[in-house]
């Protein structure tokens, strides 16, 4: 079981050279995917007076997010691992490749990245709202969660084929593209009924410029389940205990 293999860390693990690399990675990484991702939104609305809940608006967020995405993971990917999303990094720790103390230094980061963007696109943008996600009508909020739990569950198991499993081989050299185009796909989906978030960060920093929070703590727990199953189901169906590569120790 990938529980099995957990790792706390220690808290001099902030202090090393390479988690702090890693937290500045992940903080830029996020900065950039918010920015284009949330700004793209906020340019289609101001292009067609608020046209984004249309076809074509769901298309660019579609394009825009999974551009962003694979730039983000591309830049992030050797010194932070690219994970881009705290679902991710909760997988990550679930599977025993990121330590807790680590994780959460990458949780900081990854939210300060996000609330960071969408500052700076208020003030670009001459003070336009950042649109914080939201429900559709006659969509509930367990129905959004049931949402998010199964299009990130489609993204950690896309994330875990191509860039964590150890058998990957050359296949790694696509993880990025991959993800962003699972992410775009997800968005085609599910955009039209919640937003399509799968991110936590994503969320965050969109509800903490505009505060606005209702029903936010779905866009936290849904993509945090779904993270967490599709970790035990690729971890324990595809990936051999004799194949996993534990932490080195200067990882915790």
């Amino acid at each position: 079981m990938p529980v099995a293999r957990i790792v706390v860390g220690t808290s001099r693990e902030a202090n090393h050279p390479d988690a702090i690399k890693a937290i500045f990675a992940e903080f830029f990484s996020m900065l950039i995917f918010v920015f284009a991702g949330e700004g793209s939104g906020m340019a289609f609305n101001k292009l067609s007076n608020n046209g984004s809940s249309t076809p074509a608006g769901l298309v660019a967020a579609s394009l825009a997010h999974a551009f962003a995405l694979f730039v983000a993971v591309s830049v992030g990917a050797n010194i932070s691992g690219g994970h881009v999303n705290p679902a991710v990094t909760f997988g990550a720790f679930i599977g025993g490749n990121i330590t807790l103390s680590r994780g959460i230094l990458y949780w900081i980061s990854q939210l300060l990245g996000s609330v960071v963007a969408c500052f700076l696109l208020k003030f670009a943008t001459g003070g336009l709202e950042t649109p914080a996600f939201s429900l559709s009508s006659n969509v509930s909020a367990w129905n959004a969660l049931v949402f998010e739990i199964v299009m990130t569950f489609g993204l950690v198991y896309t994330v875990y084929a191509t860039a964590v499993d150890p058998r990957k081989g050359n296949l790694g050299i696509i993880a990025p593209i991959a993800i962003g185009f699972k992410v775009g796909a997800n968005i085609l989906a599910g955009g039209a009924f919640d937003g399509a978030s799968m991110n936590p960060a994503v969320s965050f920093g969109p509800a903490v410029v505009s505060g606005t929070w209702t029903n936010h703590w779905v866009y936290w727990l849904g993509p945090l389940i779904g993270a967490a199953i599709a970790t035990i189901v690729y971890d324990n169906i595809f990936i051999a205990d004799a194949t996993h590569e534990p932490l080195s120790s200067t990882d915790f």
